[in-house]
């Protein structure tokens, strides 16, 4: 679809939304749960398996661990044991550490987590940006992220900082008049684009 060929009106009717109230909460949750959060599937987090495993793919582990074989076989049994001994140690301490680094990324990532401002109801909320909809109406000011594509409805002095999706490194001035035609994604001032900045 071509959203920034349409005016603010027509992309509001499409979405079934009315621009100064926003959608309903109901209606959001429904929408929610038939498009699925707003984020991208990020890769599974590291298993505790996982990390064990590469603890014993580790090059000096598997040395040991043949020096402890070895030991056996000659009839070693004490080096065989204290070289056990010390592969378990190791092992155990570098999975303890990569299982506390993976778990602290992961509580590093929840408390980081984006927030959007939307019109929900009539009133301006403050949710998460995985919990935007198709519909919802965004509220935007400077030293916002956006986190999805839209359309805009108004925008007064309005600029993004768009390097990250063009390369352009001056803020571009956004309008709420549509285009004509097929301008490149970097030409659609009627737009705004998740991962992009509001600058002004």
């Amino acid at each position: 679809m071509s959203w920034h060929r349409l005016s603010a009106m027509d992309v509001a009717d499409r979405w079934g939304v009315t621009p100064d109230i926003g959608l309903r909460e109901d209606e959001a949750a429904r929408r929610l749960a038939g498009h699925g959060p707003n984020e991208l599937r990020a890769a599974a987090g590291v298993s505790p398996w996982t990390i064990l495993l590469a603890q014993l793919k580790n090059v000096l582990i598997l040395v040991l661990l043949g020096a402890t074989a070895l030991s056996a076989f000659l009839g070693h049994g004490i080096e065989a044991a204290v070289i056990a001994f010390i592969v378990l140690l190791a092992v155990v301490l570098g999975f303890l550490q990569e299982y506390r680094a993976e778990r602290a990324l992961q509580a590093l990532r929840e408390m980081t987590a984006p927030t959007a401002t939307v019109l929900r109801d009539g009133a301006e909320r403050k949710i998460p940006a995985r919990a935007v909809v198709p519909g919802d109406v965004l509220v935007l000011a400077a030293g916002d992220r956006v986190c999805a594509d839209g359309r805009l409805v108004t925008a007064i002095r309005l600029e993004a900082e768009e390097a990250a999706l063009t390369g352009e490194s001056l803020p571009v001035d956004k309008t709420a008049a549509p285009q004509e035609g097929d301008p490149p994604l970097a030409e659609r001032h009627g737009m705004v684009w998740a991962g992009t900045a509001i600058t002004a």
